[in-house]
């Protein structure tokens, strides 16, 4: 669906960095890639396979949007990930995803949602990150005010322990 998505936006300026196991479904990452390549897309999707420390640290360093294009999503773990470094999201509107994503303080959401399995919306909300300057501005101020409402890890930690707890007795 992202290649897809990517395809309809190939006149504008973007990069993109697919990050995630090469090796668990290995023709199908072997089929993304031939995919992007036979799609014009060469140059400009890179498969690098997992990011860990460091190496991950510095991609969303680097990153001005991380997209999530799932058809399904329990919690949205990288959407948390993506908004606790600041980074704006456009991911498909799925499981926890909208819970997840959430909204900054003065109510804007820090990303787009669009439906899942539809590549032409997709498009059309990477179309509108890439062409729309005020949208980055309130989309990235929307992040940040969203990093600064998660919860710290030792927070969750606690609450699912006194769950558990709870569960035991």
């Amino acid at each position: 669906m992202l290649l897809d998505a990517l395809a309809t936006v190939s006149g504008l300026h973007w990069d993109c960095l697919c990050v995630g196991s090469l090796d668990r479904a290995p023709a199908f990452a072997e089929g993304l890639r031939r995919r992007a390549r036979d799609g014009g897309l060469a140059g400009r999707v890179r498969f690098p396979g997992p990011l860990t420390g460091a190496d991950l640290a510095r991609s969303y360093g680097g990153a001005d949007l991380v997209v999530l294009a799932s058809r399904a999503e329990t919690y949205g773990m990288v959407v948390t990930e993506a908004l606790a470094r600041g980074v704006p999201v456009v991911a498909t509107e799925v499981g926890g995803v909208p819970e997840a994503l959430g909204h900054g303080a003065d109510g804007t959401r820090p990303g787009l949602l669009v439906p899942p399995g539809d590549p032409a919306a997709l498009g059309a909300a990477l179309r509108a990150w890439l062409g729309d300057a005020g949208l980055r501005r309130r989309l990235r101020r929307a992040a940040r005010e969203r990093r600064e409402s998660l919860a710290r890890w030792s927070t969750t930690t606690s609450a699912l322990e006194a769950v558990l707890a709870g569960a035991a007795q």
